[in-house]
């Protein structure tokens, strides 16, 4: 899998579990939805994305999106 594969799977799952979680335990989970939802919003404007960073660093192939 390449970085951009990998980021989008990350992204999804987190906004799956914090929903499921949400309606299991609290709806505070909804706030890390919140901030997971930011995070691509700002990462699609600025081009910057944290765990991009952290899998460059990490030694994984880069794709079209975050290259």
């Amino acid at each position: 899998m390449n970085l951009d594969r990998i980021i989008f799977a990350s992204a999804g799952s987190f906004i799956l579990l914090s929903l499921v979680l949400s309606v299991i335990h609290s709806p505070y989970w909804l706030l890390f939805t919140g901030f997971v939802g930011v995070n691509l919003l700002q990462s699609s404007v600025t081009g910057f994305c944290p765990l991009a960073v952290i899998l460059k660093k990490v030694g994984v192939k880069s794709g079209h999106a975050f290259g």
